[in-house]
């Protein structure tokens, strides 16, 4: 095997075991043995378990948040181009929609929502605080976006409610394929991910353009 089979094999079993074990709950000897690695070469790639849990992070949320930046850009470069404010929706879409066809995009993508679902409800803030070094530069790149499309809402009552938009979101990406509040046998239980998505945008912008 060369050293990139090698190592792909490792994010792949460390991505699938911290999703069902949790960061804490999983050693470095149970990552290396799914992946039919020695723990000499998991030392090569990532040197320790932390490091390792960065890379499995900057794997997926890296070409994620590059592809929501740049969509939030447009909407920006559009709005100034048209000498208007950018729309609370447009900005949501920009930031939503990715992440719901992120859930689609197949390679084991479940279990990385499942990490992150972790990551904001763990007692171990190792896999927490290393997600939020990774998105805080695009939450800060939406929030300033959003401040210039609601300009008669308080800067701070804008990041409490991108706090709650942040949250549903989450919330959607675990329960994206069931509806909880349904019967069992409701024909609502199996909702299309595209009519969720847009329910989604539609409620939080509806949020976050109420009157103070």
């Amino acid at each position: 095997m060369t050293q990139i089979d090698t190592k792909t094999r490792l994010l792949d079993a460390a991505e699938c075991l911290f999703s069902q074990q949790g960061f804490a709950g999983t050693s470095m000897r149970e990552i290396t043995t799914v992946a039919k690695a020695n723990l000499a070469a998991a030392n090569y790639h990532f040197g320790c378990k932390e490091d390792l849990l960065s890379a499995v992070l900057e794997r997926r949320l890296l070409p994620l948040n590059q592809a929501r930046n740049a969509r939030i850009e447009q909407v920006l470069t559009e709005a100034a181009e048209a000498n208007m404010r950018p729309k609370t929706e447009d900005l949501l879409r920009a930031f939503i929609e990715p992440a719901m066809a992120f859930c689609n995009a197949g390679h084991n993508s479940n279990a990385f929502v499942a990490i992150i679902g972790r990551s904001l409800t763990a007692a171990d803030p190792a896999v927490r605080d290393r997600f939020l070094d990774l998105v805080r530069p695009l939450l800060t790149t939406l929030h300033q976006a959003l401040c210039l499309a609601l300009p008669q809402l308080p800067r701070e009552l804008v990041l409490t409610r991108l706090f709650f938009t942040i949250g549903a979101l989450g919330h959607c990406l675990c329960f994206s394929s069931i509806t909880p509040l349904c019967e069992p046998n409701s024909s609502d239980t199996h909702k299309h991910r595209e009519t969720l998505t847009q329910d989604l945008i539609t409620f939080v912008t509806s949020g976050l353009e109420s009157p103070c």
